[in-house]
This record gives structure tokens, C-alpha cells and sequence, in this order.
């Protein structure tokens, strides 16, 4: 059986080691790195399933090493962080994390957050039985299986989050879906609050198709309700 490698990328030897501690129990491989270079050749050389990254590090920063890693990977990436601002925590799912934890923090919900993403990560690469529809909408193509979406010709990079979520939502043009269905439908988590993660990432992707410049608003917000896409 395939085992599963996960790296964590943190230049403070006692968290790296707790955490690896944790993830061995869980029957994982941790591969331990103590600065942003090393995590992005760690990446490069051999085969991550999934990145724990602390942000303070020597050399490139965690917020660059995910930017690197994005470029050519769509392995799921967990921000473990001291920094504890919401600007600091929509900073990180903005360039591109999954998943975002402050330190202090508990082992075991770490351990449940990357169970969590890694069972998401799976069920996204398992192929599947139908091609799925490419969904095209006043000049928006979406293309799932290239897992691309074209704005008026131009190429419009988005995190695998916002691909999700934009596909939900185009996939059935009028209906509503509540923050919470969307969190449910997209991240395969329960619920818990986290309606201010799904605004946050409905926020940047409508600024990346470019909503704020165009008349055309795919993503109509219905107050008090949830969102819908306006095709």
C-alpha cells in the first residue's frame, strides 16, 4: 500500500517534531524541512501528498513557497502559523492554502485537518465514470476536467477552492446555496462557523473573473441567504 508523505515545513525543531510525532501515529510519513527553500525542493524531488507550512521562515516565506508550489502542484496546503490576524488567515487562503491554524494549537486537530483534506484531495483525482460539462455563461468557460475557466478569452488562474466553489455554483445557475452548503459541498467538513471562509473566498473570486471592471456578475449574493450564479 501507498503510503502517504506529508511535509512540514517549520523552522522551530519542537513543533516540526510534535507535529511529525502526531502524523506517525496516524500512520503517515513526515518529511521534516526547516526553512522556505528546502520545503519547495522537498516538493520538486519527490512525492508530497500534503504541505503543513509555517509562514516566519528563513529564506522564502511560507506565503512564497506556496505561491512556487501552486505553480505546478495542486497538493492541499495547511498554514500552521503564530500569526493569528483574519488578514493574516485570508492572506494565506487568498495565494492559496487549504486550511489555516493558529499556534498555539492541538495536535489532534491538526492530525483531523489534514485526514480532512487529504479525503477531499482523493475524492477530486479519483477519475470518473462520466466527463463531466464544460459550463459556458456570457463569455465565462469553465472547463472541469482541464480544471481551467476562460473570462472573455483570458485565462483566469484559480485556487482549487475557487474552481469548486465556481463550479458548484455554475452547475445549477439560479438555485442558492447557503454558506453552509457550500462549505459542506467544497471542503467535505461539517460546518462549524465558517461562513467567513466562504465569503472570503466568493470575495477573491469575483475579483479575479473580474466582477468589480465587467457589468457581467456570475456570483450574485442574495442577503441573508446565501449565493447563486447568475448565468
Amino acid at each position: 500500500m501507498k503510503r502517504i508523505t506529508i511535509l512540514i515545513a517549520d523552522d522551530d525543531a519542537e513543533i516540526a517534531d510534535l507535529v511529525g510525532l502526531h502524523l506517525e501515529k496516524e500512520g503517515y510519513h513526515p518529511v521534516k524541512v526547516t526553512d522556505g527553500k528546502a520545503a519547495v525542493q522537498a516538493v520538486q524531488s519527490q512525492h508530497i501528498d500534503l504541505a503543513v507550512l509555517d509562514i516566519m521562515m528563513p529564506g522564502l516565506d511560507g506565503h512564497e513557497v506556496t505561491r512556487q508550489i501552486r505553480e505546478q502542484h495542486r497538493l492541499p496546503i495547511i498554514f500552521l502559523s503564530a500569526k493569528t490576524s483574519d488578514l493574516d488567515k485570508i492572506t494565506g487562503l487568498v495565494i492559496g492554502a487549504d486550511d489555516y491554524m493558529t499556534k498555539p494549537f492541538n495536535p489532534m486537530e491538526l492530525v483531523a485537518r489534514v485526514n480532512a483534506q487529504l479525503r477531499r484531495s482523493m475524492q477530486l483525482n479519483q477519475p470518473q465514470a462520466e466527463q463531466k460539462s464544460v459550463l459556458e455563461a456570457g463569455g465565462l468557460m469553465i472547463d472541469p476536467d482541464r480544471r481551467t475557466v476562460i473570462v472573455f478569452g483570458n485565462n483566469v488562474e484559480l485556487t482549487p477552492k475557487e474552481f469548486d466553489i465556481l463550479y458548484l455554483l455554475a452547475s445549477y445557475p439560479k438555485k442558492v446555496f447557503s454558506a453552509e452548503q457550500l462549505f459542506q459541498q467544497v471542503w467535505g467538513e461539517a460546518y462549524y462557523e465558517s461562513g467567513n471562509t466562504v465569503m472570503v473566498h466568493i470575495r477573491t473570486l469575483r475579483k479575479k473573473l473580474g466582477e468589480e471592471q465587467n457589468k457581467n456578475k456570475w456570483i450574485k449574493t442574495i442577503w441573508g441567504v446565501g449565493y447563486t450564479f447568475n448565468g
